[in-house]
Protein backbone atom coordinates (compact mmCIF):
# COMPACT_ATOMS: atom_id res chain seq x y z
CA UNK A 1 0.00 0.00 0.00
CA UNK A 2 1.39 3.38 -1.00
CA UNK A 3 1.64 6.18 1.60
CA UNK A 4 -1.13 8.13 -0.16
CA UNK A 5 -3.52 5.16 -0.15
CA UNK A 6 -2.68 4.39 3.48
CA UNK A 7 -3.32 7.99 4.57
CA UNK A 8 -6.58 8.22 2.60
CA UNK A 9 -7.82 4.99 4.20
CA UNK A 10 -7.14 6.39 7.68
CA UNK A 11 -8.82 9.68 6.76
CA UNK A 12 -11.98 7.81 5.71
CA UNK A 13 -11.98 5.94 9.02
CA UNK A 14 -12.04 9.30 10.81
CA UNK A 15 -14.74 10.64 8.48
CA UNK A 16 -16.99 7.74 9.52
CA UNK A 17 -17.24 9.29 12.98
CA UNK A 18 -19.32 12.14 11.52
CA UNK A 19 -20.70 10.77 8.24
CA UNK A 20 -23.01 7.86 7.53
CA UNK A 21 -21.86 4.86 5.50
CA UNK A 22 -24.26 5.97 2.79
CA UNK A 23 -22.53 9.36 2.57
CA UNK A 24 -19.11 7.71 2.57
CA UNK A 25 -20.01 5.30 -0.24
CA UNK A 26 -21.85 7.97 -2.26
CA UNK A 27 -19.09 10.55 -2.29
CA UNK A 28 -15.85 8.66 -1.62
CA UNK A 29 -16.12 5.13 -3.05
CA UNK A 30 -14.93 6.35 -6.45
CA UNK A 31 -12.42 8.75 -4.92
CA UNK A 32 -8.84 7.45 -4.85
CA UNK A 33 -5.58 8.80 -3.46
CA UNK A 34 -3.07 9.94 -6.07
CA UNK A 35 -0.25 11.48 -4.06
CA UNK A 36 0.63 12.45 -0.52
CA UNK A 37 3.70 14.65 -0.40
CA UNK A 38 4.83 17.20 2.14
CA UNK A 39 1.58 18.74 3.40
CA UNK A 40 -0.52 18.07 0.27
CA UNK A 41 -2.99 15.25 -0.39
CA UNK A 42 -4.15 14.80 -4.00
CA UNK A 43 -7.32 12.80 -4.67
CA UNK A 44 -8.98 11.75 -7.94
CA UNK A 45 -12.57 11.06 -8.89
CA UNK A 46 -13.82 10.35 -12.45
CA UNK A 47 -16.98 12.36 -11.82
CA UNK A 48 -16.81 16.12 -12.17
CA UNK A 49 -20.04 16.39 -10.15
CA UNK A 50 -18.51 14.44 -7.23
CA UNK A 51 -15.35 16.54 -7.49
CA UNK A 52 -17.34 19.76 -7.15
CA UNK A 53 -19.47 18.35 -4.30
CA UNK A 54 -16.41 17.27 -2.30
CA UNK A 55 -14.82 20.67 -2.84
CA UNK A 56 -17.96 22.47 -1.69
CA UNK A 57 -19.00 20.25 1.23
CA UNK A 58 -16.14 18.07 2.46
CA UNK A 59 -12.76 19.76 2.02
CA UNK A 60 -12.87 21.21 5.54
CA UNK A 61 -13.88 17.82 6.96
CA UNK A 62 -11.00 16.09 5.18
CA UNK A 63 -8.52 18.71 6.43
CA UNK A 64 -9.83 18.23 9.98
CA UNK A 65 -9.25 14.49 9.66
CA UNK A 66 -5.68 15.09 8.48
CA UNK A 67 -5.20 17.47 11.39
CA UNK A 68 -6.38 14.76 13.79
CA UNK A 69 -3.91 12.31 12.26
CA UNK A 70 -0.88 14.59 12.21
CA UNK A 71 -1.58 17.36 14.76
CA UNK A 72 -1.10 20.12 12.19
CA UNK A 73 -3.54 22.26 10.21
CA UNK A 74 -1.35 23.21 7.25
CA UNK A 75 -2.65 20.57 4.82
CA UNK A 76 -3.74 21.29 1.25
CA UNK A 77 -6.30 18.93 -0.31
CA UNK A 78 -6.62 18.87 -4.11
CA UNK A 79 -9.38 17.00 -5.98
CA UNK A 80 -8.69 16.07 -9.61
CA UNK A 81 -11.16 14.94 -12.25
CA UNK A 82 -10.07 12.84 -15.24
CA UNK A 83 -8.75 15.84 -17.15
CA UNK A 84 -6.85 17.10 -14.14
CA UNK A 85 -5.28 13.70 -13.52
CA UNK A 86 -4.30 13.40 -17.17
CA UNK A 87 -2.70 16.85 -17.12
CA UNK A 88 -0.80 15.95 -13.96
CA UNK A 89 0.51 12.69 -15.45
CA UNK A 90 1.53 14.38 -18.70
CA UNK A 91 3.32 17.23 -16.99
CA UNK A 92 7.08 17.18 -17.37
CA UNK A 93 8.98 16.04 -14.34
CA UNK A 94 10.67 19.23 -13.28
CA UNK A 95 13.17 19.18 -10.41
CA UNK A 96 11.96 20.31 -7.01
CA UNK A 97 12.32 24.00 -6.27
CA UNK A 98 16.04 24.61 -5.67
CA UNK A 99 16.58 20.86 -5.62
CA UNK A 100 14.43 20.13 -2.55
CA UNK A 101 10.94 20.85 -1.29
CA UNK A 102 11.89 20.08 2.30
CA UNK A 103 13.93 23.12 3.29
CA UNK A 104 11.13 25.68 3.29
CA UNK A 105 9.46 27.70 6.03
CA UNK A 106 6.40 25.47 5.68
CA UNK A 107 8.45 22.39 6.56
CA UNK A 108 10.38 24.01 9.43
CA UNK A 109 9.03 22.84 12.79
CA UNK A 110 8.95 25.73 15.25
CA UNK A 111 9.42 25.40 19.01
CA UNK A 112 10.77 27.31 21.98
CA UNK A 113 14.37 26.58 21.04
CA UNK A 114 14.22 28.02 17.51
CA UNK A 115 11.22 30.37 17.29
CA UNK A 116 13.29 33.57 17.55
CA UNK A 117 15.63 32.52 14.74
CA UNK A 118 12.64 31.39 12.68
CA UNK A 119 10.85 34.72 13.19
CA UNK A 120 13.98 36.66 12.26
CA UNK A 121 14.46 34.57 9.09
CA UNK A 122 10.83 35.14 8.10
CA UNK A 123 11.21 38.90 8.57
CA UNK A 124 14.34 38.96 6.41
CA UNK A 125 12.65 36.89 3.70
CA UNK A 126 9.80 39.41 3.68
CA UNK A 127 12.28 42.13 2.75
CA UNK A 128 12.68 43.81 6.16
CA UNK A 129 16.21 45.18 6.10
CA UNK A 130 16.24 46.22 9.77
CA UNK A 131 18.01 42.95 10.61
CA UNK A 132 21.15 43.28 8.55
CA UNK A 133 23.21 41.24 8.86
CA UNK A 134 21.22 38.39 10.36
CA UNK A 135 23.55 35.97 12.16
CA UNK A 136 22.03 32.57 13.02
CA UNK A 137 24.14 30.24 15.16
CA UNK A 138 23.71 26.87 16.82
CA UNK A 139 25.24 23.42 17.01
CA UNK A 140 25.23 21.03 14.06
CA UNK A 141 21.93 19.55 12.97
CA UNK A 142 19.57 22.06 14.59
CA UNK A 143 18.18 23.72 11.45
CA UNK A 144 20.49 26.61 10.50
CA UNK A 145 20.94 25.43 6.92
CA UNK A 146 17.21 24.76 6.69
CA UNK A 147 16.48 28.40 7.57
CA UNK A 148 19.01 29.70 5.04
CA UNK A 149 17.45 27.57 2.31
CA UNK A 150 13.98 28.65 3.41
CA UNK A 151 14.99 32.30 3.09
CA UNK A 152 16.28 31.65 -0.40
CA UNK A 153 13.10 29.81 -1.42
CA UNK A 154 10.91 32.62 -0.13
CA UNK A 155 12.97 35.47 -1.58
CA UNK A 156 13.17 33.93 -5.04
CA UNK A 157 9.39 33.47 -5.05
CA UNK A 158 8.53 36.94 -3.73
CA UNK A 159 11.30 38.89 -5.44
CA UNK A 160 12.12 37.00 -8.66
CA UNK A 161 14.17 39.93 -9.98
CA UNK A 162 16.62 39.72 -7.04
CA UNK A 163 20.06 38.22 -7.45
CA UNK A 164 20.25 35.72 -4.59
CA UNK A 165 23.62 34.11 -3.90
CA UNK A 166 24.17 31.39 -1.31
CA UNK A 167 27.47 29.70 -0.55
CA UNK A 168 29.27 27.80 2.19
CA UNK A 169 32.19 29.49 3.92
CA UNK A 170 34.61 26.81 2.79
CA UNK A 171 33.42 27.02 -0.82
CA UNK A 172 33.78 30.81 -0.75
CA UNK A 173 37.39 30.35 0.34
CA UNK A 174 38.14 27.71 -2.29
CA UNK A 175 36.53 29.78 -5.02
CA UNK A 176 38.60 32.80 -4.01
CA UNK A 177 41.82 30.75 -4.16
CA UNK A 178 40.91 29.48 -7.63
CA UNK A 179 40.08 33.01 -8.81
CA UNK A 180 43.47 34.30 -7.62
CA UNK A 181 45.33 31.47 -9.34
CA UNK A 182 43.47 32.00 -12.59
CA UNK A 183 43.64 35.78 -12.45
CA UNK A 184 39.85 36.13 -12.19
CA UNK A 185 39.69 38.34 -9.10
CA UNK A 186 37.49 40.90 -10.84
CA UNK A 187 34.93 38.28 -11.91
CA UNK A 188 34.89 36.86 -8.38
CA UNK A 189 34.23 40.28 -6.84
CA UNK A 190 31.57 41.19 -9.35
CA UNK A 191 29.75 37.93 -8.65
CA UNK A 192 29.50 38.35 -4.88
CA UNK A 193 29.27 42.14 -4.69
CA UNK A 194 26.40 42.07 -7.17
CA UNK A 195 24.13 40.11 -4.82
CA UNK A 196 20.82 41.51 -3.57
CA UNK A 197 20.66 38.73 -0.98
CA UNK A 198 23.90 37.13 0.19
CA UNK A 199 23.50 33.95 2.27
CA UNK A 200 26.61 32.24 3.60
CA UNK A 201 26.53 29.01 5.60
CA UNK A 202 29.32 27.84 7.95
CA UNK A 203 30.84 31.32 8.07
CA UNK A 204 33.18 30.08 10.83
CA UNK A 205 35.36 28.50 8.12
CA UNK A 206 36.72 31.87 7.02
CA UNK A 207 38.13 32.61 10.50
CA UNK A 208 41.92 32.50 10.57
CA UNK A 209 42.26 32.68 6.78
CA UNK A 210 43.81 36.08 6.22
CA UNK A 211 43.25 36.39 2.48
CA UNK A 212 39.65 35.20 2.71
CA UNK A 213 38.86 37.54 5.57
CA UNK A 214 40.33 40.49 3.68
CA UNK A 215 38.21 39.78 0.60
CA UNK A 216 35.12 39.09 2.67
CA UNK A 217 35.59 42.33 4.61
CA UNK A 218 35.37 44.38 1.42
CA UNK A 219 32.49 42.29 0.04
CA UNK A 220 30.56 42.80 3.26
CA UNK A 221 31.18 46.55 3.25
CA UNK A 222 30.11 46.92 -0.37
CA UNK A 223 26.87 45.00 0.12
CA UNK A 224 26.07 46.76 3.38
CA UNK A 225 26.63 50.21 1.86
CA UNK A 226 24.33 49.31 -1.04
CA UNK A 227 21.61 48.23 1.38
CA UNK A 228 21.76 44.57 0.37
CA UNK A 229 20.70 41.83 2.79
CA UNK A 230 23.35 39.55 4.33
CA UNK A 231 22.59 36.37 6.29
CA UNK A 232 25.12 34.18 8.07
CA UNK A 233 24.89 30.76 9.68
CA UNK A 234 27.53 29.41 12.02
CA UNK A 235 28.08 26.76 14.68
CA UNK A 236 29.04 29.50 17.17
CA UNK A 237 28.43 33.22 17.75
CA UNK A 238 30.98 35.78 16.48
CA UNK A 239 32.33 36.34 20.00
CA UNK A 240 33.43 32.70 20.18
CA UNK A 241 35.58 32.81 17.03
CA UNK A 242 39.03 33.71 18.39
CA UNK A 243 40.67 33.57 14.95
CA UNK A 244 38.17 36.00 13.43
CA UNK A 245 39.46 39.51 12.80
CA UNK A 246 38.00 42.11 15.15
CA UNK A 247 36.77 44.28 12.27
CA UNK A 248 34.73 41.36 10.92
CA UNK A 249 33.51 40.34 14.38
CA UNK A 250 32.28 43.88 14.97
CA UNK A 251 30.39 43.85 11.69
CA UNK A 252 28.87 40.43 12.32
CA UNK A 253 27.63 41.65 15.69
CA UNK A 254 26.23 44.90 14.28
CA UNK A 255 22.98 43.31 13.12
CA UNK A 256 20.72 40.72 14.73
CA UNK A 257 22.13 37.57 16.34
CA UNK A 258 19.73 34.64 16.76
CA UNK A 259 20.68 31.33 18.32
CA UNK A 260 19.08 27.91 17.94
CA UNK A 261 19.12 25.56 20.93
CA UNK A 262 18.70 21.76 20.95
CA UNK A 263 15.00 20.80 20.71
CA UNK A 264 13.01 20.32 23.92
CA UNK A 265 10.58 17.42 24.48
CA UNK A 266 7.61 19.07 22.77
CA UNK A 267 9.63 20.09 19.73
CA UNK A 268 11.21 16.64 19.36
CA UNK A 269 7.74 15.09 19.27
CA UNK A 270 6.58 17.65 16.68
CA UNK A 271 9.67 17.05 14.51
CA UNK A 272 9.16 13.28 14.52
CA UNK A 273 5.49 13.68 13.57
CA UNK A 274 6.32 16.20 10.86
CA UNK A 275 8.97 13.99 9.27
CA UNK A 276 6.61 11.03 9.33
CA UNK A 277 3.98 13.19 7.59
CA UNK A 278 6.45 14.07 4.86
CA UNK A 279 7.10 10.36 4.35
CA UNK A 280 3.40 9.53 4.37
CA UNK A 281 3.32 7.55 7.61
CA UNK A 282 1.36 7.82 10.85
CA UNK A 283 3.57 6.67 13.73
CA UNK A 284 1.97 5.35 16.93
CA UNK A 285 2.10 7.81 19.83
CA UNK A 286 4.10 5.44 22.04
CA UNK A 287 6.72 5.06 19.30
CA UNK A 288 6.98 8.82 18.89
CA UNK A 289 7.38 9.28 22.66
CA UNK A 290 10.03 6.57 22.86
CA UNK A 291 12.15 8.12 20.10
CA UNK A 292 11.76 11.64 21.54
CA UNK A 293 12.76 10.45 25.01
CA UNK A 294 15.85 8.60 23.82
CA UNK A 295 17.21 10.86 21.08
CA UNK A 296 17.62 14.49 22.02
CA UNK A 297 20.79 15.82 20.41
CA UNK A 298 19.60 17.31 17.11
CA UNK A 299 16.94 17.47 14.43
CA UNK A 300 18.98 15.58 11.84
CA UNK A 301 19.27 12.56 14.14
CA UNK A 302 15.52 12.51 14.80
CA UNK A 303 14.77 12.65 11.08
CA UNK A 304 17.30 9.88 10.44
CA UNK A 305 15.60 7.68 13.02
CA UNK A 306 12.21 8.12 11.35
CA UNK A 307 13.65 7.30 7.93
CA UNK A 308 15.32 4.16 9.30
CA UNK A 309 12.11 2.94 10.93
CA UNK A 310 10.12 3.41 7.74
CA UNK A 311 12.85 1.75 5.66
CA UNK A 312 12.68 -1.35 7.88
CA UNK A 313 8.90 -1.36 7.52
CA UNK A 314 9.02 -1.11 3.73
CA UNK A 315 12.01 -3.36 3.04
CA UNK A 316 11.65 -5.95 5.81
CA UNK A 317 7.86 -5.83 6.32
CA UNK A 318 8.65 -4.73 9.87
CA UNK A 319 5.77 -3.71 12.12
CA UNK A 320 6.33 -0.33 13.77
CA UNK A 321 6.14 -0.87 17.53
CA UNK A 322 8.18 0.31 20.50
CA UNK A 323 9.84 -3.10 20.67
CA UNK A 324 10.82 -3.07 17.00
CA UNK A 325 12.10 0.50 17.33
CA UNK A 326 14.24 -0.52 20.32
CA UNK A 327 15.80 -3.25 18.20
CA UNK A 328 16.25 -1.28 14.99
CA UNK A 329 17.62 1.87 16.61
CA UNK A 330 19.59 0.29 19.45
CA UNK A 331 22.94 1.39 18.06
CA UNK A 332 21.70 4.96 17.68
CA UNK A 333 20.29 4.97 21.21
CA UNK A 334 23.43 3.35 22.58
CA UNK A 335 25.64 5.97 20.97
CA UNK A 336 23.47 8.74 22.35
CA UNK A 337 23.67 7.42 25.91
CA UNK A 338 27.35 6.55 25.69
CA UNK A 339 28.28 10.02 24.55
CA UNK A 340 26.16 12.06 26.93
CA UNK A 341 26.66 11.96 30.72
CA UNK A 342 23.76 12.84 32.98
CA UNK A 343 23.34 16.28 34.51
CA UNK A 344 23.31 14.66 37.95
CA UNK A 345 26.75 13.12 37.29
CA UNK A 346 28.15 16.49 36.24
CA UNK A 347 26.78 18.34 39.26
CA UNK A 348 27.81 15.57 41.65
CA UNK A 349 31.39 15.38 40.37
CA UNK A 350 31.76 19.17 40.30
CA UNK A 351 30.53 19.44 43.89
CA UNK A 352 32.96 16.71 44.94
CA UNK A 353 35.84 18.43 43.12
CA UNK A 354 35.22 21.68 45.03
CA UNK A 355 34.34 19.95 48.32
CA UNK A 356 30.76 21.26 48.26
CA UNK A 357 27.36 19.74 48.90
CA UNK A 358 24.85 19.46 46.07
CA UNK A 359 22.68 22.01 47.88
CA UNK A 360 25.57 24.47 48.00
CA UNK A 361 26.35 24.07 44.32
CA UNK A 362 22.73 24.44 43.22
CA UNK A 363 21.95 27.20 45.68
CA UNK A 364 22.38 30.97 45.76
CA UNK A 365 25.49 31.33 47.90
CA UNK A 366 27.75 33.90 46.21
CA UNK A 367 31.11 33.09 47.76
CA UNK A 368 33.92 33.07 45.21
CA UNK A 369 34.53 29.31 45.44
CA UNK A 370 30.86 28.44 45.03
CA UNK A 371 30.34 30.83 42.13
CA UNK A 372 33.34 29.37 40.32
CA UNK A 373 32.14 25.81 40.91
CA UNK A 374 28.62 26.72 39.78
CA UNK A 375 29.95 28.36 36.61
CA UNK A 376 32.10 25.33 35.83
CA UNK A 377 29.12 23.01 36.34
CA UNK A 378 27.09 25.15 33.91
CA UNK A 379 29.95 25.11 31.41
CA UNK A 380 30.26 21.31 31.60
CA UNK A 381 26.51 20.77 31.26
CA UNK A 382 26.53 22.88 28.10
CA UNK A 383 29.66 21.17 26.77
CA UNK A 384 28.82 17.56 27.61
CA UNK A 385 25.03 17.40 27.23
CA UNK A 386 22.33 18.66 24.89
CA UNK A 387 20.52 20.77 27.46
CA UNK A 388 19.54 24.24 26.30
CA UNK A 389 20.68 27.38 28.11
CA UNK A 390 17.24 27.69 29.65
CA UNK A 391 17.10 24.08 30.87
CA UNK A 392 20.65 24.33 32.19
CA UNK A 393 19.65 27.35 34.27
CA UNK A 394 16.78 25.37 35.78
CA UNK A 395 19.27 22.98 37.41
CA UNK A 396 20.32 25.81 39.72
CA UNK A 397 18.19 27.96 42.02
CA UNK A 398 17.36 31.35 40.54
CA UNK A 399 19.58 31.04 37.46
CA UNK A 400 18.42 32.11 34.00
CA UNK A 401 19.68 31.38 30.49
CA UNK A 402 21.51 34.70 30.34
CA UNK A 403 23.44 33.77 33.48
CA UNK A 404 24.38 30.42 31.97
CA UNK A 405 25.56 32.04 28.74
CA UNK A 406 27.70 34.51 30.70
CA UNK A 407 29.09 31.73 32.92
CA UNK A 408 30.10 29.60 29.92
CA UNK A 409 31.90 32.48 28.25
CA UNK A 410 33.65 33.43 31.49
CA UNK A 411 34.90 29.88 32.05
CA UNK A 412 36.13 29.61 28.46
CA UNK A 413 37.98 32.91 28.79
CA UNK A 414 39.53 31.99 32.15
CA UNK A 415 40.67 28.59 30.86
CA UNK A 416 42.73 30.30 28.16
CA UNK A 417 44.45 32.45 30.76
CA UNK A 418 44.78 29.95 33.60
CA UNK A 419 46.48 26.61 32.85
CA UNK A 420 45.72 25.26 36.33
CA UNK A 421 42.02 25.88 35.81
CA UNK A 422 42.17 24.27 32.37
CA UNK A 423 43.82 21.16 33.82
CA UNK A 424 41.33 21.03 36.68
CA UNK A 425 38.38 21.11 34.29
CA UNK A 426 40.05 18.51 32.07
CA UNK A 427 40.44 16.15 35.03
CA UNK A 428 36.88 16.84 36.11
CA UNK A 429 35.62 16.06 32.62
CA UNK A 430 37.53 12.79 32.65
CA UNK A 431 35.96 11.83 35.98
CA UNK A 432 32.49 12.60 34.67
CA UNK A 433 32.99 10.61 31.47
CA UNK A 434 34.31 7.62 33.43
CA UNK A 435 30.92 7.34 35.15
CA UNK A 436 28.99 6.76 31.93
Amino acid sequence: MSPAVDIWSKVQDILRKDLTETAISTWFDDCSAVEFKGSRLILHTPSNYIKETIEERFLGTIRSALNELFSTDDFEVIILDNEGLKAMNEATDEPDYLGTDEYTFEQFVVGNSNKFAHAAALAVADGKRAYNPLFIHGESGLGKTHLLCAIRHAVERKFPHYNVISVKGEDFTNELITAIRQGKNIEFREKYRGADFFLIDDIQFIAGRIGTQEEFFHTFNTLRELGKQIVFASDRPPGEMPALEDRLRNRFESGLIADIEPPDDALRVAIIKNKAVQLGVVLPDDVISYIADNLNSNVRQLEGAVKMIIAYRDLMNDEITVESVKTRLKDMFKGERDLIPTVDDIIEETAKCFDLTLEDLKGKNRSANMVLARHIAMYLIRKLTNLSLQDTGKQFIGQHHTTVRSAVRKVEKNMKEDKDLENKIRDLTSNINSKK
